[in-house]
């Protein structure tokens, strides 16, 4: 009776226990940010069937009792088979794929969505990317991004080229997670000192015109900064790093996530002595914090808060002897710039079915940028061009703002359209003053030797500004290869601007400047499928003229707003069994009124409208991996910039006559025809862990001045890379890295200016070695 009885109760325990062994759980993260991957596709390699797909927490549940291997599928990572040995629990890493043009964006729309269904040119680097170049400035990443060239003015100071020639004018839009990182009329060429490089999952780089969704300034450009996020289970990393030159920097960056609860934090401190050039010593601080908090499976509640700090040296160009002799001795030792910008933001994202969501962001920004700049600083001379004397400015602009972002999303069955709808606010007050300095001079050689503080304003107001803006963006698909993106925005900007200067100023002691724009975009992507596509798109740039130039004592031409209409098209395809990726884009940037610097005989600039300008070029990348372990990348653009419609008026004060230089036709000053980088990466099976990479850069010859009379030839440089990650073993987790920056050692410079009196060099760095160590630790 007894053996009866239990052989009943394995027989009916058995289904349970079979059911039991049968169900498998597991968690999908990146192997290198170790975030939870949402949406991936597992499926069974045999057969193809779909299976499940992960959560937005990265984790599954499935039978599996009777499969022995699954396959894990997401757009942007590279497929990985996974081998099941009965484990009921599974961690399964997926690695970002380096040459993969399906990848999936949110700048196009500020959704989620793959690459090949957004009509503008857009870039990506991933994470794989970040971790292999360990970049000490931001240039050494962006300059692989198709038709980019980001200007390295040293000491994380820069500007920028995208569809443009190298300018430091407002027609870039700086974002961090789709926020911009500085208000409208506040732009700074330098902004991308304010990012915590250390802190960067991927970055997203928009070319041409991106008005229509983010605004103004999104015209050449607009570059997105998406952040870490915490790890799922938790992870850390610590490096350390130096090179020759005596720069020396600290990484550190860590998280977990607990149930409903996640976090993350990271930053890293650097610093310069002694560089390889006279007074460059500089100081840089920056971190970033970010929470997130699941109240259920649709609503969740994200808290950013990042802060950057620099402290530096300017030492300002090199005459052409200096620069030629590698001599790279500053001409002054006073000049500095200190930067303090915090950030904060708080998104609550609601999903209230798969068709419909929304988010709600609330901001803050407070910024301050002090300095006594080294281009500021002017030589007086008579009629007869012979030295009296020299003057400078010591200035701050501040400002804080409060703002918010909505936005919605809904997936409507007709057409299989999508409509995204926005609101924009933006109240961002600020405040500038620039003192008037007398600077002392030793002629004989050249050289400023101090400065006295006069107790005179150059300027000093406050202004009040507010931008609202509103946008929509509505997708449809009448046919399942044809996409069709149509989108709007209207923007107000208000400038409320009240002199804190009571007598000799030449302004109003109150001025209004409004601002009231629309900007249009209308695109279309065609799949012709198997990764084969093309797209078209217009779209509207604007540009608001800045508060600084509207406002500032030193300039005395009043400015336009300026407006550029943008066409495209472009396409992408795939050869050699996938194994190689080819994109192409063509444009033409109509300018009218575009606002741009001209050099003034001090060796100090003035912004002014030109007319018309047009901006013609093409843009290509090829990606090919032959093999596994071996990938090359290419990317190029070639540009024409050429003024349609511009003038320049000089005066001679000894006659008092003037006279008008026309310079329709010419090209444009600072714009190299073409940039090309390429990459070639080695990662050999049989050394798991370890890569070498070697990287070409280059810079066209193109003219310094509009007359086109002077020219800088251009430069090529090379860098080499390589790196170990130990992957097992009872170091797992270290890494070293050995990167050589301009290999040959070439003497060049990253932008030179023309003027009546020479040409000045913002010199590049000769070659540089650096060394770095790493500990990262994770587990899920």
């Amino acid at each position: 009776m007894k053996l009866h009885t239990l052989l009943y109760i394995m027989l009916c325990f058995t289904p349970a226990l079979c059911f039991g062994q049968g169900n498998l759980h597991g968690t999908v993260t990146d192997t290198r940010t170790h975030e939870a991957i949402q949406g991936v596709m597992i499926s069974n390699p045999t057969t193809g069937q779909l299976l499940t797909t992960t959560n937005a927490k990265g984790k599954f549940t499935l039978v599996a009792d009777t499969l022995k291997t699954l396959r894990f599928t997401m757009i942007g990572f590279n497929d990985k088979l996974y081998s099941i040995t009965g484990a009921a629990s599974i961690q399964v890493n997926l690695e970002p794929s380096t040459i993969d043009l399906q990848q999936v964006v949110v700048t196009a729309s500020r959704e989620r969505q793959a690459r090949q269904d957004a009509p503008i040119a857009i870039s990506k680097i991933n994470a794989i990317q970040i971790h292999d170049t360990k970049a000490t400035a931001l240039y050494q990443l962006l300059n692989k991004v198709t038709g980019v060239y980001m200007v390295d003015l040293g000491n994380e100071q820069h500007t920028m080229a995208i569809r443009q020639p190298i300018t430091y004018n407002a027609l870039y839009l700086y974002m961090e997670d789709g926020l911009p990182i500085r208000p409208t009329g506040i732009f700074n060429h330098n902004s991308l000192y304010e990012i915590n490089m250390s802190g960067v999952r991927d970055i997203e780089v928009v070319k041409g015109p991106a008005s229509s969704l983010y605004g103004s300034n999104a015209i050449g450009g607009a570059i997105n900064f998406i952040t870490q996020g915490p790890p799922a289970g938790y992870a850390g990393n610590v490096s350390v790093q130096g090179d020759n030159y005596h720069y020396r920097r600290v990484d550190a960056d860590g998280g977990f996530t607990a149930g409903k609860f996640g976090l993350y934090v990271g930053g890293y401190v650097a610093k310069q002595r002694d560089g390889w050039q006279d007074y460059t010593d500089f100081d840089k601080y920056s971190g970033n914090f970010k929470t997130t908090y699941d109240f259920d499976a649709s609503t969740r509640l994200t808290t950013s808060v990042a802060y950057n700090y620099l402290n530096t040296q300017t030492p300002g160009s090199l005459d052409s002897a200096k620069f030629y002799s590698r001599t790279y001795g500053a001409n002054q030792r006073f000049t500095y710039r200190k930067v303090k910008a915090f950030r904060a933001n708080t998104k609550l994202e609601h999903a209230w079915t798969n068709k419909s969501s929304t988010f709600l962001t609330l901001f803050y920004r407070n910024n301050s940028t002090a300095q006594l700049p080294s281009y500021f600083i002017s030589d007086v001379r008579d009629n007869a061009g012979n030295y009296l004397s020299s003057n400078g400015q010591e200035n701050d602009q501040s400002f804080h703002s409060l703002g918010l972002l909505a936005q919605h999303r809904q997936d409507i069955d007709f057409l299989h359209s999508r409509l995204i709808v926005g609101a924009y606010v933006d109240n961002s007050p600020s405040s500038y003053y620039a003192k008037f300095l007398n600077i002392q001079k030793d002629v004989a050689n050249n050289t400023y030797t101090g400065y006295t503080a006069t107790g005179n304003y150059i300027d000093n107001y406050r202004i009040k500004l507010f931008n609202t803006a509103a946008y929509a963006q509505y997708e449809i698909k009448p046919a399942e290869p044809l996409r069709i993106v149509m989108g709007l925005r209207y923007d107000r900007i208000h400038y409320n601007f009240t002199n804190g200067i009571t007598a000799g100023s030449k302004y109003k002691q109150q001025e209004t400047n409004n601002y009231n724009i629309v900007a249009p975009k209308l695109g279309l992507t065609y799949n012709f499928g198997n990764n084969k596509g093309i797209y078209a798109n217009y779209s509207v740039g604007f540009q608001p003229p800045e508060t600084g130039d509207l406002y500032s004592a030193r300039q005395l031409t009043p400015l336009k707003q300026a407006t550029f209409n943008n066409y495209e098209a472009g396409g992408w395809f795939t050869a050699f069994n996938k194994k190689m990726y080819v994109e192409v884009t063509v444009y033409d940037l109509e300018g009218r009124n575009e606002i741009i610097s001209q050099l003034l005989p001090d060796n100090t600039t003035q912004n002014q409208n030109a007319g018309a300008t047009r901006h013609r070029g093409i843009e290509y990348s090829v990606a090919y991996a032959p093999v596994k372990e071996l990938s090359f990348r290419f990317s190029g653009t070639n540009a024409k910039h050429t003024y349609v419609d511009y003038n320049e008026v000089s005066t001679n004060f000894s006659t008092g006559s003037s006279t008008v230089t026309v310079y329709n036709g010419n090209r444009m000053s600072n714009a190299p025809s073409w940039i090309a980088n390429s990459e070639i990466t080695y990662k050999p099976a049989y050394i798991d862990g370890f890569r070498i990479a070697g990287e070409w850069q280059h810079i066209n010859k193109y003219f310094t001045n509009p007359a086109n009379t002077k020219t800088y030839s251009g430069y090529d440089i090379f860098n080499v890379r390589t790196g170990f990650d130990v992957k097992s073993g009872p170091i797992k987790g270290a890494g070293i890295w050995f990167n050589v920056i301009n290999v040959t050692n070439k003497l060049y410079a990253t932008t030179v200016t023309s003027n009546q009196y020479g040409d000045t060099y913002n010199a590049a760095p000769p070659r540089l070695y650096t060394l770095g160590i790493s500990y990262s630790f994770a587990k899920h």
